[in-house]
């Protein structure tokens, strides 16, 4: 449905060239959504998706094995869509402190996209409800280190940004000024606290995406703050047990159809276009998760049954491979101090996983090794590489 546009134009005359700005008007939309037997057919299969995960990750026996993995996935998915080039070994590389001839820059902004997402589910794990007060928190820890960290991390911006071209004037899209930030945010604070009315939580993440990329409120990480704003509307609303669905993959997929649609609804107020869109890929990704789940736990299976049957050294082997679930790529010491186990204990057991096929040495040195759950490894990858 073509409502127009979903906000008003001011012109700023500030500047030597005068450029349009764009003032959002609150949520709901109004007209109303018109949700008809498409929409609703949409809608309901990304539910009954998110359903089929839940049911599959509550079957896991340690649902964190694989957390810890998904959230790294979507650092790095998230940080490529913003231009980054790291990858998903990069950043594990870089978490051992082991990381010669990584872009150091690209992980470092993936290493705090990590933390800010962990900090915000931390969060609403302890009751802190998804506010303002978070996303700024959140966006403090995005910036803290690396680029952008002189982008007034943590602060809605105090001057003037936009979308496109090289000044506001030639700019694809110009969001608010600085000084009507402070309504425009309350009004989507209220609108996730369900003022001025009740929304179902699917739509509410649609919604509030959009709302948030159109008022744009940071200086720098709009983007990664905004999809951070669905996994986490996901958790608070508890459509998840565990927060394991991230769109960032299905947005980098479809990157052009992703920000034309978010310029229609601006444009032309065409939010079921894009809700059919945003519903699609909460079926997609879901479906994808999983698939990833279930083919993760199937190699871990082939290869515990592998392991138990390697004699005496099998007991130690078991405990590192439980490691190496979470974090497949690890040195020796590294092994050694999450297993707990000697170094001759850990070394034999890495050994014997090496000549088991299980695992390979990815170095070629004879010092500083790093050994890599490969075929582990190489299902989370999937669409991460750059």
């Amino acid at each position: 449905m073509k409502r127009g546009p979903t906000g008003r134009y001011l012109i700023d005359r500030r500047t030597e060239e005068p450029c349009k700005i764009f003032l959002p008007n609150p949520l709901p939309p109004a007209p109303p959504l018109q949700i008809d037997a498409s929409l609703r057919e949409d809608y309901d299969t990304a539910l009954l998706s998110l359903g089929r995960l839940d049911s599959v990750t509550m079957l896991l026996p340690d649902t964190d094995i694989f957390l810890y993995m998904y959230v790294r996935k979507e650092a790095v998915l998230s940080s490529q869509i913003e231009g980054t080039q790291s990858s998903l070994s990069d950043l594990l590389l870089f978490e051992l402190e082991e990381a010669p001839g990584v872009p150091l820059d690209d992980v470092v902004e993936v290493s705090n996209y990590v933390a800010a997402l962990n900090h915000g589910l931390k969060r609403l794990n302890e009751g802190f409800p998804l506010s303002n007060r978070l996303i700024r928190e959140i966006h403090g820890i995005l910036l803290a280190k690396g680029r952008g960290s002189d982008k007034e991390p943590g602060q809605f911006r105090r001057s003037q940004n936009w979308i496109g071209g090289s000044r506001p004037g030639n700019a694809l899209f110009v969001p608010p000024p600085p000084e009507h930030l402070d309504e425009a945010m309350a009004m989507l604070e209220k609108f996730l606290h369900d003022i001025p009315e009740r929304t179902a939580a699917l739509l509410k993440c649609a919604l509030a995406h959009v709302q948030f990329e159109t008022i744009h409120p940071f200086l720098d990480g709009n983007g990664r703050i905004g999809r951070l704003l669905v996994a986490l509307l996901l958790a608070e609303e508890k459509v998840l047990h565990r927060p394991l669905l991230y769109l960032s993959l299905y947005f980098k997929q479809h990157r052009t159809r992703y920000y034309d649609l978010l310029q229609k609804v601006r444009l032309e107020g065409d939010w079921e276009e894009w809700l059919h869109f945003f519903f699609t890929g909460i079926r997609e990704i879901a479906e994808g998760a999983v698939l990833t789940v279930q083919k993760l736990s199937e190699i871990a299976d082939s290869d515990r049954r592998k392991i138990e049957g390697l004699g005496r050294v099998s007991s130690s082997a078991l405990r590192v491979h439980r490691v190496l679930q979470r974090r497949p790529l690890g040195s020796i010491p590294f092994l050694g101090k999450e297993t707990v186990l000697s170094p001759p204990t850990v070394t034999k057991a890495v050994l014997a996983l090496r000549d088991a096929g299980i695992i390979e040495e990815i170095t070629g040195k004879k010092r500083n090794r790093i050994f890599c759950y490969k075929e582990y490894l190489a299902v989370l990858n999937m669409g991460t590489e750059v």
